[in-house]
């Protein structure tokens, strides 16, 4: 039975351990599958793509999973190029997109806007970003990765840094740990501690401890996973610059390291972790970056096709 048929993903918390286990069953799948079966996996479908936000990483991995598996990619990767500057609705510009595809992907800069989308969609819907809410699909990428990489999920030592006030990652990532025995450990500076109304949330499947100083935690991580300061959410740019650069990852810091620790990160990375540290052993965000193609074409598999793949 394929839960995913047909099915809108607009938080991670609407995921439990059995729904996320579905999806990385299925991506590995696809990444064993010999290239002529993984592309009649969505032969003839269509995703369309509504990105109102700047992004690299999540469209072009949406299109690439999707040409991976046979299909075709159309949409709006430009506001500024699309209707909605002569003042279209996004209800409007969702009911025509959806119209025209088979599953829809929205990036918005407004909270709650992927769920407005799903209201009104023919068509599935995936959160590509909403806002300061959460991103399932790199929170799906992110959590795969972990798996793949260090076999297991349950038992880890996971410390998260960075930006954990505004980056929505972080909190589809911390929903979706609170499917697994983890001990986590957030380490930001004080002005950048995860929101209180989330942690209110979280903190019902999670515990977690909360620090500044990273030093205090290194040595023991099995993960660490790293996220940049994120300068354009910050409502006063000098409230910025006190907190950028807070934390960095280079050769001194991984030394600190356990051997067989990796290191994730969303991307785009600006200056948290050192370009001298990416042939490392334990720096793995490229291959992140990669699994989120096979992670995103073992979802629109399965919420295009009844019976799985």
């Amino acid at each position: 039975m394929n839960d995913f048929f047909q099915k809108d993903i607009i938080s991670i918390r609407d995921l439990g351990k059995e729904n996320l286990e579905s999806i990385f069953s299925a991506t590995e799948k696809i990444i064993d599958l010999e290239s002529n079966q993984r592309r009649e996996i969505a032969r003839g479908k269509t995703l369309g793509y509504l990105f109102f936000e700047p992004s690299t990483r999540t469209r072009l991995s949406f299109q690439s999973a999707m040409a991976l598996i046979g299909g075709t990619s159309l949409g709006i990767a430009d506001v500024s190029s699309s209707s909605v500057q002569k003042g279209e609705s996004l209800s409007d510009t969702v009911k025509v997109m959806s119209s025209y595809t088979d599953v829809l992907v929205l990036r918005h800069t407004l909270d709650g806007s992927s769920r407005f989308a799903a209201e009104i969609s023919q068509k599935p819907i995936i959160n590509g970003g909403s806002g300061t809410e959460e991103h399932p699909t790199q929170a799906i990428q992110d959590l795969f990765t972990i798996k793949r990489e260090k076999k297991n999920i349950d038992g880890l030592k996971i410390g998260i840094v960075g930006d954990l006030k505004y980056g929505r990652t972080v909190y589809s990532l911390l929903y979706g740990l609170g499917n697994y025995n983890v001990e986590v450990h957030l380490i930001s500076p004080e002005a950048l501690r995860i929101r209180s109304d989330s942690a209110y949330d979280i903190k019902k499947q999670l515990s977690y401890t909360e620090s500044t100083n990273l030093d205090d935690y290194i040595d023991d991580l099995d993960v660490l996973y790293v996220t940049r300061i994120q300068k354009e959410r910050f409502p006063d740019e000098e409230e910025y610059t006190k907190v950028k650069g807070s934390y960095v990852i280079g050769p001194d810091m991984l030394k600190k390291m356990k051997d067989d620790a990796i290191i994730l990160h969303p991307l785009p990375r600006i200056d948290e972790i050192s370009p001298d540290i990416d042939d490392a052993k334990q720096a793995k965000y490229f291959e992140q970056a990669e699994y989120g193609k096979y992670t995103r074409a073992a979802l629109l598999g399965l919420i295009l096709n009844e019976n799985g793949f």
